[in-house]
């Protein structure tokens, strides 16, 4: 099911950051799982139930990574799609980077490596899911969007101040003042 595209406004707050390193990073946001209109695709996938199953993990509702491109890791498949699809290669395999369990992984604090595959049959098993780590180099092609079969990638480049907000970060511009985004 698409993410809804209010995933990251308003009140909501990030439950987890995943970081490159100090300006590499994104967010995470709390599941829309279970929510009307999300019935939670990978929890009825044989192949992803299978491979949990056989890591001896709980399936439990992981979130949405990323801000400006936007992955619901509980919708997430792991078909690889979207890692093949984007020409700047922003996406690449979790558990290839971290072997950790998705649970832990939106928690951890630490700095990723950010060697994870990004070779669409190259990821661990079904538990694994596309992380747009580099979501700052995005392009805005939509091609991850367009090829995802769940629909689990929503991609808004006007989220960026959201991500800025959580970060305490953004700075409101006045009228005539200049993008601080602009090189």
């Amino acid at each position: 099911m698409p993410i809804k595209e209010d995933f990251c406004k308003g009140d909501k707050k990030p439950i987890g950051k995943i970081a490159l390193d100090d300006e590499q990073y994104h967010w995470v946001w709390p599941s829309q799982a279970g929510e009307p209109g999300n019935d939670w695709d990978a929890s009825k996938d044989e192949k992803v139930l299978a491979d949990y199953k056989k890591h001896k993990e709980k399936m439990v509702k992981l979130g949405i990574t990323g801000t400006m491109v936007a992955n619901d890791w509980d919708v997430c498949v792991a078909d690889g799609a979207c890692i093949e699809a984007c020409p700047v290669q922003i996406f690449q395999w979790y558990r290839t980077d971290k072997d950790i369990s998705g649970i832990k992984a939106v928690k951890d604090t630490t700095v990723w490596p950010g060697a994870g595959t990004t070779e669409k049959e190259e990821r661990l098993d079904f538990t694994d899911k596309a992380d747009a780590i580099r979501e700052h180099d995005c392009i805005w092609c939509m091609a991850c969007v367009s090829v995802c079969p769940p629909l689990a990638v929503l991609v808004d480049q006007g989220n960026q101040e959201f991500h800025e907000k959580a970060a305490g970060t953004f700075k409101k511009l006045g009228s005539g003042q200049a993008n601080p985004h602009s090189h």
